[in-house]
């Protein structure tokens, strides 16, 4: 498995993960994947590449991206300040529950930690299983509604912790 870079030309993958990243409850029929055209979602893809934090890592196998997980400031349902970028993270169905998204979402965090950010924001729903991904990469419920939490990573705390458990070299 290969994590790197997004590709400039590959900038249309972010509305095929996007699609990917919706959350579909068990028993739920998904949604058509024209949702992604909606102004709140378009925030995630549109114009990518010309924010400060607008950072795409994808994982690669076999030639074929298979997941991606990429930042931006936008005014998404993690966000939380105008400092902070927002996660979106997605893996193809049958690439899932193998570590690859904690893999995109370590990288993602060093990445932003090496440009300066301080922490990092989602928004994920609460019966979704990857509430215990984001625990365990560094991200805390800092708010909630009734469907989401939104959580964050101080992006310091989460190396710090990280280099005590590895004696702090990997």
């Amino acid at each position: 498995m290969l994590i790197r870079s997004l590709k400039w030309d590959e900038t249309e993958l972010l509305k095929e993960f996007l699609y990917e990243a919706i959350f579909i409850p068990e028993g739920m029929e998904p949604p058509e994947r024209a949702i992604i055209e909606r102004p709140e979602l378009q925030v995630y893809y549109e114009d990518f590449g010309s924010g400060r934090a607008d950072h795409c890592l994808v994982a690669e196998e076999d030639g074929r991206v298979v997941g991606a997980a990429w930042t931006r400031i936008m005014k998404d349902y993690g966000h939380v300040d105008d400092e902070t970028p927002s996660f979106a993270i997605a893996l193809y169905r049958e690439y899932r529950g193998r570590g690859i998204g904690t893999q995109l979402m370590r990288g993602m965090l060093e990445l932003l930690r090496e440009n300066g950010f301080r922490q990092a924001s989602l928004a994920v729903q609460k019966a979704n299983y990857a509430v215990r991904m984001y625990e365990k990469v560094g991200f805390q419920t800092v708010d909630e509604n009734e469907e989401e939490f939104i959580m964050t990573c101080r992006l310091e705390d989460a190396f710090a912790s990280a280099n005590d458990l590895t004696g702090g070299h990997d």
